[in-house]
């Protein structure tokens, strides 16, 4: 008896020992969150549409009160205007910000993928200008929401662009560098039902890696986003997607509850101890979903969520896998506003 009390002390102790926080990151201006976690830092990438920032802190909570930095703005014009969806990643040892931009004012059809360069050894900065990220075989395409992924080595750049059908659609392009890409090839077509609500639309796609398997979620619809996924099986030639395996046309797997709306365009992250994978997302807390800066920065654990995964601290949720008994990604549903979320593993 003695030792069933100690464990349940134990146990207890443990459940009220868990350090928690609430979302959003970031309100206003979360649209389009990218994170990472490098050397003791969480940096936050987002945009108030004429420049990219930077919040960095090193806690998650931290994020919400830490004061952004700009690190790029310019005035010219082919670029000046309607930034979207930074992101920061390190190719080749070097740290780049890949971004959308275009001319000023409503006339968004100069939307381009551009890319910034850093000279440190951390994410913070400071970024000068590299250059716009061209697709060999159609350097005028009008493109969005670039992101690199990786299979087998080798670095592919994954964007939006309009298809022969004039459906905004995913393509793929290899990297001959961190800043030139050769053919881009169609992926994707919003198709489904789900991926065709106001507007058709697959954008802002991000990559997932978990042991040797790789998944790319996307974004589909208009500003009432759900999140589908493709699967990469290995062998596979590098950037063809498994068929008909793809989950995303199936079923959405992350959508609208709890209070927010248009939970997309997302990123992944590493805790601080590599333990776990979470995802950053934006979230409108208004229905309909929102197209603009009052969308909100939102982080979560990978995983589905239970009432009983909620109660246990960090080294407990490895029971409860993000990837499922067949290995596919679960993503679970959007966190309330309310949430006492428990930090990243290893988070100090």
């Amino acid at each position: 008896m003695l030792k069933l009390l100690l464990v349940f002390s134990f146990f207890t102790q443990a459940v009220l020992a868990v350090v928690t926080f609430k979302n959003p990151l970031k309100n206003p201006d979360g649209s389009d969150p990218f994170i990472v976690y490098d050397s003791g830092y969480y940096y936050l990438t987002t945009t108030t549409w004429n420049n990219v920032q930077i919040t960095r802190a090193t806690t998650l909570a931290g994020l919400k009160t830490a004061k952004p930095t700009v690190v790029y703005s310019t005035s010219t014009s082919s670029r000046c205007c309607n930034v979207w969806a930074p992101e920061i990643h390190k190719v080749n040892g070097i740290w780049y910000i890949y971004y959308t931009a275009g001319l000023s004012g409503s006339d968004l059809g100069g939307q381009r993928a551009h890319v910034l360069q850093g000279v440190a050894a951390n994410p913070n900065g400071p970024y000068s200008y590299k250059g716009q990220l061209a697709p060999s075989n159609n350097p005028n395409a009008w493109v969005i929401d670039g992101t690199v992924l990786t299979i087998n080595g080798a670095n592919y750049f994954v964007f939006s662009a309009f298809s022969p059908r004039n459906l905004q659609s995913l393509y793929i392009a290899p990297m001959t560098n961190a800043y030139t890409i050769g053919a881009m090839s169609l992926l994707s077509e919003p198709t489904q039902s789900w991926e065709t609500v106001d507007t058709p639309v697959n954008e802002g796609p991000a990559a997932l890696y978990s042991g040797s398997r790789v998944w790319l979620a996307y974004s589909a619809s208009f500003c009432k986003l759900d999140v589908g996924i493709f699967d990469w099986s290995p062998g596979m030639e590098r950037w063809q997607p498994t068929y008909p395996v793809l989950l995303g046309q199936v079923r959405p797997v992350f959508s609208s509850a709890n209070g927010l709306y248009g939970t997309a365009h997302n990123g992944f992250f590493k805790s601080p101890d590599g333990k776990e994978t979470w995802v950053v997302y934006h979230a409108s807390a208004t229905n309909p979903a929102k197209c603009d800066g009052s969308r909100i920065t939102m982080a979560q654990n990978f995983f589905s969520h239970s009432s009983i995964a909620d109660l246990y601290p960090p080294f407990f949720w490895e029971i409860f896998s993000s990837f499922g008994t067949t290995g596919a990604p679960s993503f679970g549903s959007p966190r309330n506003l309310n949430d006492n979320v428990p930090v990243p593993s290893g988070e100090s």
